[in-house]
């Protein structure tokens, strides 16, 4: 009997020694199953990353004030600020959407529970934390909000948060209303994809599957419309060479291996009041910005015909707006990668003119201070004139004057010390605070003693 154990057991031994020497062999050599073994590994890892507890999307901290500060108060476009962030309350971090007034007290509130918008949906593109982030919002003018879960879907909200109507198609960046009332919305595959309609053999020199960024073209009450896809732009276009130009094998970024190849970040109507004052274009044609390979353009979404595109002045641009005049103004993030854009000097606001083919810098100047964000970023020309920036990765919004100086802005209370959470999106409304008090699931008027706690403090 005895014996008997002792061969069991040694037979156990000699199976878990086996298995030892042949797991560091697999993991050495690739054999099977190290490649489930890694994409369990980065799974969990993911999981890990997007139920932190924390904000999903920090950044250094770069100021040291917090809250509101008004510079010049007669200069100060009137009206309501949308602040687009993460909060902690009593459950915790999550995204939220806040409308605040001049003074940072906080009007009225949207805490978006992830789970609960989307229940069924994967973590999100490429299994990043970015499905705990609101990207791409529109607010309408009895509190009803749309919203961009990153890279998941849009949904409409009521003033209580409460869920309208949702559509899971990848959404995310930017939500555009159309002069019909519905909307254009980026959004991805929800998948990689190696081939589309098309080209259904594929897309000529791209062989491994790639996130398919697609135009949405969405109805007021969430019906899908249209879906355009960017690839299948650019390729019948002839503008396949700008993804060519940014995946050099011999820069080092692996050739067209990358799951990302255009990462849009826009796309935004030509509404029909302003058409007149674009001679190459016409009501209708969409304004589209695609960070990864530095190119704007705008496309007639009817023919797919691209109109006119600028690879030039910007480097991984975001928000181009139609301003007026035949100018279309851009957000140049300038990432140099270097710590606060050293070496080009920061992000900037850059106008083009496409029927003169002319450019100016609307931002910043000799009055203006630093400003830069590598990534993200928006901006939103107002009625007086000036504009106001989302500085998002210093967790900042700035109201600046045609003149580049300040005359308001909000700075993020801080996460840590060192860190502060990223503000995605500040968007200005004509909206009075009266009118949000009769929205339902609106607070109470702020005291005067709460006003300081109100928007996580007043600057100092």
């Amino acid at each position: 009997m005895r014996s008997f154990s002792f061969a069991k057991v040694g037979f156990a031994f000699s199976l878990m020694v086996l298995a030892f020497v042949y797991g560091f062999a697999a993991r050495w050599h690739g054999w099977f199953p190290n490649d489930f073994l890694e994409q369990a590994s980065q799974q969990a890892t993911r999981l890990r990353k997007a139920w932190s507890p924390g904000p999903a999307a920090l950044a250094p901290r770069v100021y040291d004030r917090t809250g509101v500060r008004v510079p010049r108060p007669d200069s100060v476009q009137p009206g309501v600020t949308l602040i687009v962030s993460s909060w902690k309350d009593e459950d915790g971090w999550r995204p939220e959407l806040r409308l605040i007034d001049r003074q940072g007290h906080v009007l009225h509130k949207w805490r978006v529970d992830r789970k609960a918008l989307f229940s069924g949906s994967s973590i999100s593109r490429g299994g990043l934390p970015s499905g705990r982030i609101l990207h791409g919002s529109h607010l309408f003018p009895n509190g009803d909000v749309l919203v961009n879960l990153a890279y998941i879907g849009t949904a409409r909200l009521d003033a209580c948060g409460n869920v309208l109507w949702r559509l899971p198609q990848g959404s995310h960046h930017s939500i555009e209303r159309a002069d019909d009332g519905s909307f254009w919305i980026s959004g991805t595959s929800l998948e990689p994809r190696a081939r589309s309609d098309r080209f259904p053999n594929g897309f000529p020199g791209i062989d491994e599957p790639t996130w398919l960024d697609q135009i949405l073209h969405v109805s007021a009450d969430g019906t899908l419309l249209d879906k355009i896809g960017v690839l299948d732009v650019l390729y019948a276009n002839d503008l396949e060479r700008h993804i060519v130009q940014e995946y050099q094998p011999e820069a080092g970024t692996g050739g067209l291996r990358s799951k990302d190849l255009t990462h849009m970040n826009d796309v935004e109507p030509l509404s029909s009041s302003m058409a007149d004052e674009y001679p190459l274009f016409e009501a209708g044609d969409l304004l589209v910005s695609l960070r990864d390979i530095h190119l704007v353009f705008v496309v007639d979404p009817q023919s797919k015909t691209i109109k006119w595109h600028a690879s030039a002045p910007f480097i991984q641009q975001h928000d181009p707006d139609f301003i007026g005049d035949g100018w279309i103004g851009v957000f140049d993030n300038r990432d140099d990668f270097v710590e606060r854009g050293k070496m080009l000097g920061g992000s900037r606001i850059v106008a083009l003119q496409p029927h003169t083919d002319s450019t100016r810098v609307l931002f910043p100047t000799r009055h203006s201070a630093p400003f830069y964000t590598d990534v993200r970023g928006k901006w939103q020309q107002l009625e007086n004139g000036n504009m106001l920036l989302t500085e998002s990765m210093a967790g900042r919004v700035v109201e600046v004057a045609p003149d580049g100086g300040t005359v308001w802005e909000w700075v993020k209370a801080p996460y840590t010390e060192s860190k502060v959470p990223a503000v995605l999106e500040g968007t200005r409304y004509d909206l009075s605070p009266d009118e949000i008090r009769s929205w339902p699931c609106s607070p109470a008027p702020p005291s005067q003693d709460s006003s300081r706690s109100a928007s996580g403090g007043q600057a100092s």
